[in-house]
């Protein structure tokens, strides 16, 4: 079912280490006034989100997407690469999913896309040599709510001047983490664990002093950052850099669009960045109140190369998907059965996000810049989620 589309989506997976399983990315910047199902409706307790499809004709034919491959085997070597590492295999087994089976299905999948064969055929195989797995979704029925992400490109400076006067922080040198990557807090020079401040306080107290690694010259821009989990700065020297996630404060998000409905700042039926922007900068004494109301504060730290995802892998456009890690499994190959502006088709699950949690959520990467922000802003679609794992 085609949903109208209401809000724009803004995260980025960046770099975490591989063996953290800690959501990352706040992801949504603007939410619908209203949502038709609860996407986000949890699983019972030990439940995972696949179901395997014994009826063949439940199977979805993929020759369509056997037709285009553009940048597939290069998100299945990121997949294979992140599964070499010892540390992956804490996540499986996956149900019935050894993680030796895991690796020899990307394995098959990597020759199969480069085989070049007719479509009709590599589906065929796909059918065959594969066995299919549904997602569950919201609802029990499959249903699968898919919304976008990019990474945003901002102007930034290294030191602070005139200009660049808003910045963002690496990570505090006491801040403490769970094995798993959960935020535990600061300790204290007593050994203690105090929890991290909220966005407000730290704007207040700025007890981070120090620790800027960037400085941008919009403090809605910081915030857009600090939701999307990380961006591409261009310096005044003329380089761009990325800057990737590192860790957050431990504070839940929250987001800020229902706020600014309610008292009037932005109409429903109008919901969008630019719409988000232009307020912002014509009101640029409004931009504490709104965003402080999201306590979640995030810090980062320079990276070199392309965005990465939460398997410490660098993401690709239309072939990475963030789904909930507690419950799909981590870096397996995906179909996207969604109809998207952006065609999607096969994908590797290797990202994360605070908002996409649940079986019925799962973000699609859209590439970089303003383009890739519009397919982002576009992508607010019903469809199904299905993983294949080799037989």
């Amino acid at each position: 079912m085609k949903l109208r589309t209401f809000f724009l989506v803004l995260l980025l997976a960046a770099a975490l280490g591989a063996w953290t399983g800690c959501q990352k990315r706040s992801t949504v910047l603007m939410e619908p006034p209203e949502l038709p199902k609860d996407y986000t409706r949890p699983l019972p307790d030990g439940e995972l989100a696949l179901r395997k499809i014994s009826d063949p004709a439940r199977i979805p034919d993929y020759t369509k997407a056997c037709s285009q491959l553009d940048g597939l085997a290069q998100a299945i070597d990121h997949s294979l690469r992140y599964l070499a590492k010892p540390s992956s295999k804490t996540f499986y087994p996956y149900g019935e999913i050894t993680h030796e089976r895991a690796v020899k299905t990307l394995q098959e999948l990597k020759q199969l896309v480069a085989a070049g064969l007719p479509p009709e055929r590599m589906n065929r195989i796909l059918r065959e040599k594969f066995d299919t797995y549904i997602s569950v979704g919201c609802d029990d029925r499959g249903t699968v709510l898919f919304t976008g992400y990019y990474t945003p490109v901002f102007d930034g400076s290294p030191t602070r001047t005139d200009r660049f006067r808003y910045p963002l922080y690496k990570s505090p040198a006491n801040l403490e983490k769970e094995p798993d990557g959960t935020i535990k807090g600061l300790r204290t020079p007593d050994g203690k664990i105090a929890r991290v401040p909220d966005r407000a306080e730290i704007a207040r107290t700025n007890p981070f002093a120090g620790n800027e690694i960037v400085w941008l010259a919009d403090p809605f821009e910081v915030y857009i950052v600090h939701v999307q989990g990380s961006a591409r700065i261009r310096l005044p020297d003329g380089r761009v850099e990325t800057f990737g996630y590192e860790a957050h404060n431990g504070w839940e998000y929250k987001g800020i669009v229902h706020q600014m409905i309610a008292d009037g700042k932005i109409s429903a039926g109008d919901i969008n960045l630019r719409a988000m922007i232009a307020y912002f900068k014509a009101h640029p004494e409004d931009v504490d109140r709104y965003v402080h109301q999201n306590p979640r504060f995030v810090f980062f730290r320079p990276e070199a190369g392309n965005p990465r995802g939460s398997l410490n892998e660098p993401v690709t456009p239309f072939r990475t998907l963030a789904t909930d890690k507690a419950i799909y499994p981590r870096a397996m190959f995906a179909f996207a059965a969604v109809n998207l502006e952006a065609p999607v088709g096969f994908a590797l699950d290797q990202d994360t996000g605070g908002a996409i949690r649940a079986a019925g959520r799962c973000d699609v990467y859209m590439g970089t810049g303003d383009r890739a922000g519009e397919l982002a802003g576009g992508t607010y679609r019903e469809g199904k989620l299905y993983y294949l794992f080799l037989k």
